[in-house]
């Protein structure tokens, strides 16, 4: 039987208190230290689930225990400081999505997991629904998709920074329906039109709903709507999808067992595996991979993709244009060597060939 796969978990807040329950579940990793800048907090949150002996600190350098990965869960704007100088120490590092608020600082990322030569995988948990994973299976079967759709409807009312943000929902929620869509089509956006708007009646700063389509290069096109100002008839926190394909359709809503239906009339059944859910499953293939050298779904490469639709999206909605991604990553890649600082995370990025290559776009 394997050693047990010591952990340090970075952010001890909301997000960072459900990963220290979903570790304390996994039979394979072990905390052994949990850092925030907020000591006291980290203390208390350490002390509530039963990790009353694991040390605490506020930062990497300061704790000085030895450990094999780290998970973190900082906000976005503080992954791209702390997954960088995890990786750099030799460690391999799970981070909560979004892997950072910015493309270009997701290429830096990428050049830092090269440069150590370890794993960075982002947790999209969305991706670890059975549910959803089992409307996977469905479009599978059911041929070529011509169009997935995605409506979202929630009235959340959160306090911190999601409610200052200018474009709460584009940013930090439509990145899980982005990844997923990638994952159901099986190809990759090419482009984008979006817009976003901020009801009279929302309790955000900024856009509280959007609506998107993008174009697939195999010629799909998925759409996105959605709010976080819609009190009444909520949709799931996955949202409500819908594909049409060559041999039928199919829905999900985003909680419950997919319904699908072939050309025919008959029903194709949902077949709902016991994997693990959620964040768990995000730490078991990340555990996994560690071990056995694989690589994930949401490796950094790849998972710069979703967050270059985002980024994609965002622009769309200043412009009032039809955005190309790829656009995106490459003004993002000429940002980054204007910008990226460390010459050996400097060096890594001019050795790239072309970016659109390196995050798997062009073979």
């Amino acid at each position: 039987m394997p050693d047990l796969l010591r952990l340090l978990q970075v952010g001890a807040g909301g997000m960072g208190r459900a990963w220290l329950r979903t570790i304390a579940d996994n039979p394979d990793v072990d905390l052994v230290g949990l850092i925030d800048l907020d000591v006291p907090l980290a203390r208390a949150a350490a002390d509530e689930h039963g990790y009353g002996e694991v040390p605490v600190a506020a930062s990497i350098e300061e704790l000085g225990v030895d450990a094999d990965a780290v998970i973190d869960v900082t906000v976005p704007v503080a992954h791209p400081t702390v997954s960088v100088d995890a990786l750099l120490r030799g460690l391999p590092v799970l981070c909560e999505k979004p892997l950072a608020a910015t493309v270009r600082e997701c290429l830096a990322m990428v050049a830092a997991s090269e440069v150590s030569g370890k794993l960075l995988m982002v947790s999209q948990s969305r991706r670890y629904f059975r549910a959803g994973n089992a409307f996977g299976r469905q479009l599978a079967e059911l041929g070529r998709i011509g169009s997935l759709s995605c409506e979202f409807f929630k009235a959340p009312h959160f306090s911190g920074f999601r409610e200052r943000m200018a474009e709460p929902l584009l940013v930090d929620m439509a990145i899980h329906q982005f990844d997923l869509s990638r994952k159901l089509i099986g190809s990759e956006p090419v482009s984008v039109y979006c817009e976003s708007y901020n009801p009279d009646w929302s309790w955000f700063d900024g856009n509280a709903g959007a609506s998107a389509i993008f174009r697939f290069a195999d010629g799909t096109r998925f759409s996105f709507t959605g709010s976080w100002c819609a009190p009444g008839l909520e949709t799931s926190w996955n949202g409500r999808w819908r594909a049409s394909a060559s041999g039928g359709t199919a829905t999900w809503d985003g909680d419950n067992a997919p319904v699908a239906e072939l050309a025919s009339g008959e029903a194709l059944p949902a077949t709902l595996l016991e994997d693990p859910e959620q964040i768990a499953g995000s730490l078991v293939e990340f555990v996994d991979a560690v071990r056995e050298s694989t690589i994930p779904q949401s490796e950094v490469h790849s998972n710069v993709v979703s967050v270059a639709m985002v980024e994609a999206a965002v622009r769309s909605a200043s412009t009032g244009e039809v955005v190309r991604v790829a656009d995106v990553l490459e003004a993002a890649y000429e940002e980054a060597l204007a910008t990226v600082q460390d010459p050996t995370l400097h060096a890594a990025l001019k050795a790239w060939p072309n970016v659109l290559k390196v995050v798997g776009l062009e073979s």
